[in-house]
């Protein structure tokens, strides 16, 4: 059976505590994101030299691979997105289908070395992004293309629950026993 594509609106998550990751949106300090960008990048390194690292825990779950690759992903996407809130007036973002991407480009058949240093360098550009926008720009907004708005610091936060989130999965995966 197919990985089941997610179509949920975790948008929620800048309202309430995440009950799986226990990440809290709201109590993220702007100024923090930077530090817990490359926190969360520096943890990856780890995960991508286990044996296992290419594994499916069962069927309808992305193996610690596929998540790294789709990680390095995400921080590429919200650089990108970041960029585009502080040149442009209330950008419409365009949809991202995650699942779509680690298909065509083939997340289970990456090199986890790669997959490591590529998402370290992407993370440290957005941190370094986020690190770089003046207080007066952080109420700038964008609209994602299925109706939520954003401002640079929800933007932040959303996209740093994303990226704990996923560190959250690859600690919980094992592998089938064998």
């Amino acid at each position: 059976m197919p990985i089941v594509p997610d179509t949920s609106d975790w948008t929620w998550v800048l309202q309430r505590p995440c009950p799986a990751c226990k990440f809290r949106a709201r109590e993220v300090a702007v100024d923090d994101l930077p530090r817990l960008i490359r926190e969360n990048a520096a943890a990856w390194p780890a995960v991508l030299a286990r044996a296992d690292v290419a594994v499916r825990p069962d069927d309808h779950t992305w193996s610690p691979l596929e998540y790294a690759a789709h990680v390095r992903d995400v921080c590429r996407l919200f650089d990108e997105r970041l960029r585009r809130i502080l040149d442009e007036e209330d950008p419409l973002l365009a949809n991202w289908d995650q699942d779509a991407t680690a298909l065509a480009e083939r997340y289970d058949l990456e090199v986890p070395e790669t997959v490591g240093l590529q998402l370290v360098a992407a993370a440290k550009s957005v941190a370094d992004s986020f690190a770089a926008v003046p207080p007066a720009a952080r109420q700038r907004t964008a609209r994602r293309s299925d109706g939520p708005s954003f401002t640079v610091v929800t933007l932040g936060s959303y996209f740093l629950h994303d990226i704990v989130h996923h560190r959250h999965d690859v600690a919980a995966v094992t592998s089938p026993a064998r």
